[in-house]
Formats: C-alpha cells, structure tokens, sequence
C-alpha cells in the first residue's frame, strides 16, 4: 500500500512539472519535425551532383525539408551542443534565419532558428521576399524562392578569444555552413545558391537585426 502511494505522489509531482514546463513555455516558439540521420543519398553523390541552382518551380516546401536544411545549417549533432558545422572555439558566432514565403503550414515572415531546441521563432510578420532582394540588388531567386536561409553572424563571440584572427575565422564558418546547405538541399532534390551580393544595412533592416552582420543568402526551392 505504502509502495503505491509513492507510486501516486510521484505521478502527482511529475505531472505538475510537465504542466509547469508547458506553462512556461514560449508560444511563439514552433518546435521543427525531427532531422532525418540517414538519406537516400550519399555524400559523395551529393557533392558530385551539387550546382548552384537560381531557377526554382512555383510552389512550397514542407515543414520537414526547412527543418532539415535549418539542422544542415547550424543543428545540434554532438554532446555539449556541437553544431553541424565546425566553429573556432566552438563559440558558435553564427545566426540562421529562415525569410519564409511559401512553406506549408507556416505562415509568411522572418524566423529566428534556435538550434538548442530544434526549434524557430517569427521576429517580423508577412512575406519579405521581395523587400529582401531589393536590398540585394534585385536578384531575382530570392524573390521566387519559397524560402531564403540568411546566414547572419556576431563577430564578439569569437572576438573575446581570437581578437584580429577573428573575422577570418568567422567568414571560414559561413563557408562551413552554406556548403552543408548546398549539400543537404541536394540530397532533397532542392536547389539553392549563396549570394553575397546586398546592401548590408538594407537587409538588417528587413530582418530588422541589431548586432549580427549579414553574411549571406541562400534562397531554396524545387529546381526547375
């Protein structure tokens, strides 16, 4: 009898925590589908095959293959919260955000993506597709694309250990993590293209970003 109460007031007390949790919550945070570990395709199909792609289909992508690219990006893959991609230091000065116009079951606007949790946040409603490629020189992918990954990054996070090497290190990681989307969007079946070419302010402006620096674009979609 004395065992099953203490069975009780335990489920008791975890469903008060549970409770607790969701209560706390943020309800502007969407948990993302689960990455996929194992594909179809092989690394090395992956990088034979991948081309910089700027004609895209009309249409959508799922929730599942933003996830996926988002966890190419910057997901969490190793104990201590390494990420997919290498950072010097492990201090990890990038930022993702997913600039979303046509991905289903998620409305239009700018996303923060938490690589903690798996996990994205909308910081600016409605579609910005347009207003991101003015401020790119009218590059005509970005506004197509149903969704554009922008590769942001704080430079002070690797400052505070590598001073002047800093900056170095920093634009060596972007290339880490836009050669993980290329080759995730590629094992997809999707196409992207990094673009560098914008007006720095004009896109901090559209993402409305405070102290990150944009680095780069990635629009994606179905290839045409």
């Amino acid at each position: 009898m004395k065992v099953l109460l203490n069975v009780q007031l335990w489920l008791v007390v975890l469903s008060l925590i549970l409770l607790s949790i969701k209560a706390n919550a943020d309800p502007a945070e969407i948990k993302l589908p689960q990455p996929q570990l194992k594909g179809r395709v092989s690394v090395e199909e992956a990088i034979s095959n991948r081309r910089s792609v700027r004609d895209f289909k009309p249409g959508s992508i799922s929730m599942a293959q933003l996830s996926q690219i988002l966890w190419a990006a910057q997901g969490i893959t190793g104990r201590g919260w390494l990420r997919a991609a290498p950072s010097a230091g492990a201090l990890y000065p990038l930022e993702i955000y997913a600039v979303v116009g046509a991905v289903e079951g998620l409305e239009a606007g700018v996303y923060h993506y938490d690589p903690k949790n798996h996990s994205i946040k909308r910081e600016v409603e409605g579609d910005l597709r347009q207003q991101l490629s003015n401020a790119a020189l009218q590059q005509e992918p970005i506004s197509v694309a149903p969704v554009n990954i922008v590769i942001t990054a704080i430079y002070e996070r690797t400052r505070q250990k590598y001073g002047d090497r800093a900056t170095r290190y920093v634009h060596i990681e972007v290339g880490h993590a836009a050669q993980n989307v290329y080759l995730q969007a590629e094992a997809m079946g999707l196409g992207t293209v990094i673009i560098g070419a914008f007006y720095d302010d004009r896109v901090k402006e559209v993402l409305e970003l405070g102290e990150e620096e944009p680095l780069a674009i990635m629009p994606v979609g179905k290839k045409k």
